[in-house]
Order: C-alpha cells, then structure tokens, then sequence
C-alpha cells in the first residue's frame, strides 16, 4: 500500500514549495488584485453570453407546394373614401378574389383624419328588404329584386345593390347608372359616395392566399372581370383625379416571429408632396419579394412565416384614357429559397471551459508579467549595488 502511494506522490504535477521560499513583493500584489478583478470581469461577462439566447440562420430550398398563406394589412387613405375603396387579389393561378370584403374592416375618417365611425366589417345578406318594391314578392312570398337582365340560374335574385353590381360584374357590364337601379337608389348608394367625398378610410384584416406570385391592390371604384380584363368601374366618380395618399401601418405575409422587421411598416406617402408623383393621381406599386421563413423557438415551439424586401415605382395614370389603373398595388413573388432561425442556449460544457481558459490564461500572462517585473528590479538593483561599489 505504501508503495502504491509513493508511486501515485511521484505524479503529482503541481510540487509543493515551501513557504519560507517565498518572496512576496509589492508589485505581486498589485497584479494579483488587477488579475483577480480582470477575471471577475470576463467571467461575469462570460455568464451574460451563456444565460442569453442566440439566434442561427440557415438556408434551404423550400419544397412546400399548394399551400395558403395570410396577408394581414392596416393601412390608411387619407383622402380616399371608403365607399370608393376596393380590395381585389389575383395570382399567376387564375384564382381571383374581387371586392374583398370578408375579414376586411372599414372605418371612416374625417378629413384630419378624426374617426368618424368605430369601425365596420362586411356582414352578409339583403340589408333593406323591407324597402324594396312589393311587385317583386314571388309566388312562395319571398322578395325577389329585379338584377336587370344580368341574372343567371344560380343568382336569379338582387336584392341589394351590392347583388346588381355582382351580377353586372360576373357579366362583365360596366355599372353606370346607379340611380337607375333601385336597390340602389333605396340604400342610397349615390348619395353615400357624394356624402363621402373628402373623407379619408382606415383599412385592416387578413386576405387568404395561394402561396403563389400574384398581387393584392387597393383601388377606387368596384372591380369586375370583363373578358381577359381586370376593370373597375370609375363611372361614378365625378372627379378622376383620386388622391391616393396613404400610411402603410402594417403589412405581413403570415403569423410575425420575434425580432421581425417588415420594410413596409410606418411607411408614409403624400401624393401632393411626392416628387414621384408630382401631384398626379396614378400606380403606387411595391415590388415585394418574399422569402418564407420558419421560426424554432428553445422549447421547439415552430413559427411559419414570410419576410420580405420591397422596391417601389410610381407610375402616373390617364383615367380618362384608360391609360393605368389608379391604386396602391402590391405584386409579391415567393422566394424558392427558406430561411431558418433557430433560438438556442450555449451548452453547460462550453460556459466551464470558456471559464477554465478565462482563469488560466489570466493567471499564467499575470504569472509572466510578475516575472518580468521582479526579475527587473532585481537586475537594476544589482547594477545600482554595483555603481556604489565602484
């Protein structure tokens, strides 16, 4: 046993010295102190670096097809009514979605931009049945209003204005009088865009999408498709000239993640003052290119989203020559590129060794400069002891 132990002392690779060996001097001291207070320091900065989450990008193709994603907007006209304003989608598929009003709220504002209303959303279904003429209740007692030669096997009714101007749009007809329309004369929908004129409109919700390139637009006037023609029916607008200033609160492609920054978002346009436009009404477009994005938080909690990059062009329009379509209009294109953001903490492992090295590289260049500062002083000394002698 005593031979075991002698072999194990003989390995022992930190040699005891004893103290009546050691010299302590005043400039040890001090290193000591500035050494210890040096890696207090790293240390603690060390334990911020472990305790905090760090965020790893990576890239990869995205092999996702025939899904949906969601496009949530806010923005504010600040001199385009919101009985004037529309909300049209269409993508590269053929798929269209015209006078989107579902999940689509509207609230009216004042020329200063006061709140006249606490806000609107679309709700379904003949609003004034009640006004509509009685020659138009059928056989079983129900109304049935007149859609004017544009009614069809599945829509043989219009009993709103919004019902004539659907079927008019579905013919591909131009909507030009409403006063001649009943529907529309009873829900005074002349008088609504007249009463409406300098008014301003705060527009917010979501539009479901194919994950396809395609472009959402917001534009005066009600939109129909006439043959291969996107068209939108600007007869009831006495004055052409639209002002198409707007604020762009928000816009997002999808759920937002943490740390998400959207380029659109606070942007301001004032088509009086924009030297792109010059005063002129005419295409406010955003060129948005969208790379889809998935977000993993630490307790693998998955965020699917998009973010995107952003160019814009003003493009002036002739409306009475039917040169341009005035409106503010977002064309997207998806990325086939994804990235991944990865939340993760520094391994227990890393933070004991990042201090291990921090505590003995601290300690072996203060060992050195010790050194060099004692060795110093004792060859200046010497020579000093030296000259008094000769």
């Amino acid at each position: 046993m005593d031979g075991v132990l002698s072999k194990l002392k003989s390995l022992d690779a930190y040699p005891k010295v004893n103290e009546d060996f050691f010299t302590r001097t005043y400039s040890g001291g001090v290193i000591t102190v500035v050494s210890s207070l040096v890696m207090l320091c790293l240390f603690i900065s060390e334990l911020s670096l472990w305790l905090r989450m760090n965020t790893f990008s990576e890239l990869s193709v995205d092999t996702s097809r025939g899904e949906m994603m969601d496009i949530n907007f806010d923005i504010t006209f600040h001199k385009m009514p919101c009985a004037w304003t529309s909300l049209d989608a269409m993508d590269i598929s053929g798929e269209m979605h015209l006078d989107v009003d579902h999940d689509v709220y509207k609230k009216r504002l004042q020329a200063d931009g006061t709140p006249i209303d606490e806000g609107t959303k679309h709700t379904i279904g003949p609003e004034n049945l009640d006004l509509m003429s009685r020659d138009n209740i059928d056989e079983n007692g129900t109304v049935c209003g007149s859609c004017y030669g544009a009614q069809t096997t599945a829509q043989p009714c219009c009993n709103t204005c919004d019902e004539v101007r659907s079927a008019y749009r579905k013919k591909g007809w131009a909507f030009t009088d409403p006063q001649g329309i009943e529907q529309c004369a009873q829900e005074g929908f002349s008088k609504a865009l007249q009463e409406q004129a300098g008014e301003g409109c705060h527009m917010w919700g979501a539009i479901s999408i194919n994950k396809v390139a395609g472009n959402v637009h917001f534009a005066p006037g009600k939109s129909f498709q006439q043959g291969n023609m996107h068209v939108h029916d600007l007869v009831p607008f006495p004055d052409k000239n639209f002002d198409l200033s707007h604020t762009i609160t928000k816009l997002t492609f999808g759920q937002g993640y943490p740390g998400q920054q959207n380029p659109l978002d606070g942007v301001f346009i004032n088509q009086t003052t924009s030297t792109a436009s010059q005063a002129a009404t005419g295409m406010w477009q955003y060129f948005l290119k969208v790379v889809p994005t998935m977000y993993s938080d630490v307790r693998n909690n998955t965020i699917f989203s998009n973010q995107y990059s952003v160019t814009e062009h003003f493009k002036p329009a002739d409306v009475q020559q039917g040169q341009n379509m005035p409106g503010v209009f977002f064309f997207y294109d998806l990325s086939p590129i994804k990235v991944q953001y990865r939340e993760e903490y520094k391994s227990f492992t890393h933070f004991i060794t990042s201090v291990c090295a921090i505590i003995g590289g601290v300690f072996t260049v203060s060992g050195l400069i010790d050194s060099f500062i004692y060795h110093g002083q004792k060859a200046i000394k010497k020579k000093v002891d030296l000259g008094k002698q000769i």
